[in-house]
C-alpha cells in the first residue's frame, strides 16, 4: 500500500493532486486534522481493512497544528508506517497570477490583501515539509493534463522519478531567442527545407520534414554529442538546486528545422526519470505573418 501525504503551495494544484490520485483508485481525505493522521495511517495500515492505496491533504488550513506536523511524522516512522510526500511547488509571479485571476485571496494574505505576502508567509511555514518531500512537482508552467501525467508516471506507473522538469522549445531566431531559456542551441547548419516548396508548407510535426531533416550524418552526430552534454550536465544542474532547464533549439523560422531536432531531443529524453516537456513557440507564426 502507498500512503501520500499531499502539500505544497496554496494555488499551486494539490486538488488536481488529489482529484487525480482519487481517478487513479487512491482513498483521498483532503484537509485531515494533523492530530487524527496517525489514527487514520493505523485504520488504513489494518489489514482488514484492505485498502490499496491513500492519499491526504496537508497544508496551511490545519492552522497552527501545523507544528504538530514533524512529530506526528516521526510516530508514524516509529509505528512501521511508510509514507510518502507530494510537494507541489509553484512560482511566486505564477502563483500571484493565478490568484489575480480567479480574483481570490491568499489564505494568509495580510489586511491590505497583499497576495505576495501570504505567499512568503506560507513557505516560511511550510518549508519542512518541501525538505522531506520524495517528489517535488513545480507546476509553475505544467499544464493541467501535464500535472495529470506526472502524477499518473509516479503514483500509477511507478516509473522512477528525477524531481527535475526539462523543457524542449523550439523556436525562430528571426522572432527573438526564448527570455527564459538556459541552453539555446542553433541548427541552422542542417539541411532547411523550406527552400523545397512541395515542403515549405509543412513543419517538423510532419515526416516528409522530418526526413529531409535527419538525411545527414550531422544531424545525428548532434544528437549523440548532444545527449552526452545533457548527461553530464543536468546531475550537476541537480547538485546546485536547479528543479528547471529549459532547452531551446532555434532554426531561422522555427518551424523546420528546430521542431525536428526539438522533437528528437523530446523522444530521447522522454526515457530519463525526469519530466520532460516540448513547446514549439514558433511554429504557426510564419502562417499568422503571411495572413496579414
Amino acid at each position: 500500500m502507498r500512503f501520500v501525504i499531499v502539500t505544497g503551495m496554496s494555488g499551486a494544484g494539490k486538488g488536481t493532486a488529489l482529484n487525480t490520485l482519487e481517478d487513479a483508485g487512491y482513498f483521498c481525505v483532503d484537509n485531515l486534522p494533523i492530530q487524527l493522521i496517525k489514527r487514520f495511517a493505523e485504520i488504513a495500515y489494518d489489514e482488514q481493512i484492505q485498502v490499496d492505496n491513500v492519499a491526504i491533504g496537508v497544508d496551511i488550513r490545519s492552522g497552527r497544528a501545523l507544528s504538530q506536523l514533524n512529530s506526528c511524522l516521526a510516530d508514524l516512522k516509529k509505528c512501521g508506517f511508510p509514507y510518502e510526500i507530494l510537494f507541489i511547488e509553484c512560482s511566486d509571479a505564477t502563483l500571484v497570477k493565478r490568484y489575480k485571476e480567479t480574483r481570490r485571496n491568499h489564505p494568509l494574505s495580510t489586511r491590505d490583501g497583499r497576495i505576495i505576502d501570504g505567499i512568503k508567509k506560507e513557505r516560511e511555514l511550510i518549508g519542512f515539509l518541501k525538505e522531506e518531500a520524495d517528489y517535488i512537482i513545480d507546476t509553475s508552467s505544467l499544464l493541467v493534463r501535464e500535472l495529470k501525467k506526472e502524477l499518473d508516471k509516479i503514483f500509477v506507473s511507478n516509473m522512477e522519478y528525477g524531481n527535475f522538469i526539462i523543457t524542449v522549445m523550439s523556436f525562430g531566431f528571426k522572432y527573438g531567442i526564448p527570455r527564459d531559456s538556459d541552453l539555446v542551441f542553433d541548427v541552422r547548419f542542417l539541411p532547411n527545407p523550406y527552400y523545397d516548396l512541395e515542403l515549405r508548407p509543412l513543419t517538423g510535426n510532419d515526416e516528409p520534414v522530418q526526413k529531409y531533416v535527419m538525411n545527414c550524418d550531422e544531424a545525428y552526430t548532434f544528437l549523440d554529442k548532444f545527449d552526452d552534454m545533457l548527461q553530464f550536465l543536468i546531475p550537476n544542474y541537480i547538485k546546485e538546486g536547479k528543479n528547471q532547464l529549459v532547452i531551446s533549439i532555434g532554426c531561422t523560422g522555427g518551424k523546420h528545422r528546430s521542431v525536428t531536432i526539438a522533437n528528437n531531443v523530446y523522444t530521447r529524453l522522454s526515457k530519463s526519470p525526469y519530466t520532460v516537456r516540448i513547446v514549439h513557440r514558433d511554429i504557426a507564426k510564419d502562417a499568422i505573418v503571411k495572413q496579414q
